[in-house]
């Protein structure tokens, strides 16, 4: 069921290569969310949107003051991204509460299946819309000044989409009591271990920089080498400066540098600014902080000797946040009772669980992903991983609301 479940939830924003683009209040997150919606009535959860486009699959429990149970993830994607990130945490949800259902009749406590409207910050420049809207931890105000780089404004998008202030009456929750979420790994150690379930113990933290170089354009045939403020040489040294110092600190610390740009960027002019991004994440909160002060340093260093000017903006500072112990003990019981490979493991990558764990207990677990490949058309997880995932999934549940 659940890789059928995939393949139909693929086809809204399917792109020609095989891929998916689902972006936050798009046409085609739009179609996917009513036809999720369609799909949990037909097998016995009630439908209910909020006001940010959160949709929820509710079975209901016999015990109406209990707390509720929470499985789910994000229905939005990266442009041209994969059939399985964020998806398949919903479907193993549906599928998983649709055996409960058939199964054991009502629970004590309800359980819902949740589709984040947003998590990847792939239209607009803001995360975890969908979580943070659910938990309070952001409203209007923190999203009225964003765009899209068509100019649309974040909350004519949402408008748009028939969603906003008071448009389904329902807002930030208290009533969660637990969530849990599985996720395809996006990494290949599960794979290359030959474990199947990854349980995650923590959330690494990540500090996200970006780094300015200010230098001199001039003409790239008269000026000579010793005369340059060349911003590009200098940001190549502090790239692999960075780097370098990543290597030495070893794993599990991790640094990036995912995007720059050259002003003016002409073949025949030395550069006379260079911006570039850096992402720098760690489990440990105190090594991250000292990391990123040491590669600050480290760019800083490289522009006093290249005579550049440099600034540095950190717009992105995540604390690494830790699973809930119990919950965490519990999944690995149930991989040891259905003897399913397994290992403990940090998560590399930001989710939806880690704005959850600051307000109710959270859990996670992952799915080996093939050759490590996600938010890509050649995102894929063997049809036996994704359903021994749900095959846990259903197994907590039962233990938290039966």
């Amino acid at each position: 069921m659940t890789e059928q479940l995939i393949e139909w939830l693929g086809r809204y924003g399917a792109d020609a290569d095989g891929g998916v683009t689902r972006l936050l209040y798009t046409r085609s997150w739009k179609e996917a969310q009513e036809a999720l919606a369609e799909k949990m009535k037909s097998l016995g959860l009630e439908p209910a949107f909020d006001d940010a486009g959160n949709l929820f699959g509710r079975l209901q429990g016999t015990d109406a003051d209990s707390e509720c149970i929470l499985t789910g993830s994000h229905v939005d994607t990266v442009q041209r991204g994969g059939k399985y990130d964020g998806a398949y945490g919903i479907v193993a949800g549906i599928a998983a509460l649709a055996r409960l259902r058939e199964k054991y009749g009502a629970p004590k406590k309800t359980i819902e299946v949740v589709a984040f409207c947003e998590e990847e910050g792939s239209r607009f420049p803001y995360n975890y819309w969908g979580s943070t809207f659910l938990t309070g931890a952001a409203g209007y105000k923190d999203v009225e000044h964003a765009r899209d780089q068509q100019g649309i404004s974040f909350m004519e998008a949402m408008k748009a989409a028939g969603f906003g202030p008071g448009s389904r009456g329902r807002g930030a929750r208290t009533d969660i009591g637990a969530f849990i979420e599985l996720h395809i790994e996006q990494g290949a150690i599960l794979e290359q271990e030959g474990q199947t379930i990854g349980i995650v113990e923590q959330i690494v933290g990540l500090q996200r920089y970006t780094v300015r170089v200010k230098g001199e354009a001039n003409h790239a045939g008269t000026t000579p080498m010793p005369y340059r403020r060349d911003a590009m040489r200098a940001a190549g040294e502090m790239v692999a400066a960075v780097m370098d110092g990543a290597d030495e600190i070893g794993a599990p610390l991790v640094a990036t540098v995912g995007r720059m740009e050259l002003i003016p960027g002409t073949p025949n002019v030395i550069p006379g600014e260079v911006l570039f991004t850096m992402d720098v994440r760690h489990p440990d909160g105190a090594k991250l902080e000292e990391a990123c002060a040491h590669f600050v340093g480290l760019l800083h260093e490289v522009a006093s000797r290249r005579n550049v000017d440099i600034e540095t903006e950190r717009w992105m500072n995540t604390a690494p946040i830790a699973m809930d112990a119990e919950l965490t003990d519990a999944i690995e019981r149930i991989c040891r009772s259905r003897d399913l490979p397994y290992r403990r493991m940090p998560s590399g990558a930001g989710h939806d669980a880690q704005i959850l764990a600051a307000c109710c207990r959270t859990a996670m677990a992952f799915v080996p992903s093939r050759k490590g490949i996600s938010h890509s058309p050649l995102e894929y997880t063997e049809p036996e991983h994704l359903e021994a995932g749900v095959q846990v999934l259903t197994d907590l549940l039962h233990q938290l609301a039966y």
